[in-house]
């Protein structure tokens, strides 16, 4: 299955000043989706996107936007990232005292949706909506930062919410610390979309990392 894995580069890792320009090349890089993290400053230690630059962003790709809400609440701001152009809209667990809401409001903005979980974040907590999910995504860094070293813990974690998927369509999204040495047991372990930010934009060949990636958990 590893020929459904879906390299998503997150552009926190991406040069602010350049940002369309980053978004076109790592498109044309080989990337399958675009993972934009949106930080708070409050839920997590950073700032980043507003739904203005994601709509400025949009014209310089087709690709898939997959945006990953690290705020709180994130509820009253899900329309205004549909609208800016997210395919897909998750939220944490862990910042949303109506989950189950959440994921109603945006499937009726007729977009998909994600839930994802801390390190610290048991499992459990996704037993009563997993059957309305797209996608689950297991944080494998503490979130706020990029460039962290993966947690192997996440790994446990990940084979339990393969487990519970079980045959259901849904996505396993890793997110933290993944390059050309932690994806193969990443993929290993069932996951079916990775994260990877500072591992594709330190360098400058986007090509060749986005394909070491996949040749990494391939082989």
């Amino acid at each position: 299955m590893t020929d459904t894995v879906k390299i998503a580069p997150s552009i926190l890792s991406a040069d602010f000043a350049r940002l369309g320009e980053e978004v076109k090349a790592v498109d044309e890089a080989g990337a399958d989706w675009i993972h934009i993290d949106v930080m708070d400053g409050h839920f997590v230690p950073n700032l980043t996107f507003g739904p203005p630059v994601i709509s400025c962003i949009r014209s310089w790709t087709e690709k898939f936007f997959d945006v990953h809400l690290m705020i709180d609440p994130a509820q009253p701001f899900l329309e205004d990232y549909a609208k800016a152009g997210a395919d897909q809209i998750v939220v944490h667990a862990e910042a949303d005292k109506h989950l189950d809401r959440s994921i109603q409001v945006i499937k009726g903005l007729g977009k998909k949706a994600g839930v994802s979980l801390n390190p610290h974040t048991p499992v459990s907590v996704l037993e009563n909506i997993i059957d309305q999910l797209d996608m689950v995504l297991i944080m494998s860094v503490n979130p706020g930062f990029g460039g962290q070293s993966f947690i192997p813990a996440a790994l446990n974690k990940i084979r339990a919410v393969k487990d519970m998927i079980g045959d259901r369509p849904i996505d396993i999204q890793v997110d933290g610390g993944v390059n050309a040495s932690t994806a193969k047991s990443v993929v290993d372990a069932g996951a079916t979309c990775l994260v990877a930010g500072s591992a594709v934009f330190k360098g400058d060949d986007y090509v060749a990392t986005i394909k070491a990636i996949r040749d990494a958990y391939s082989a």
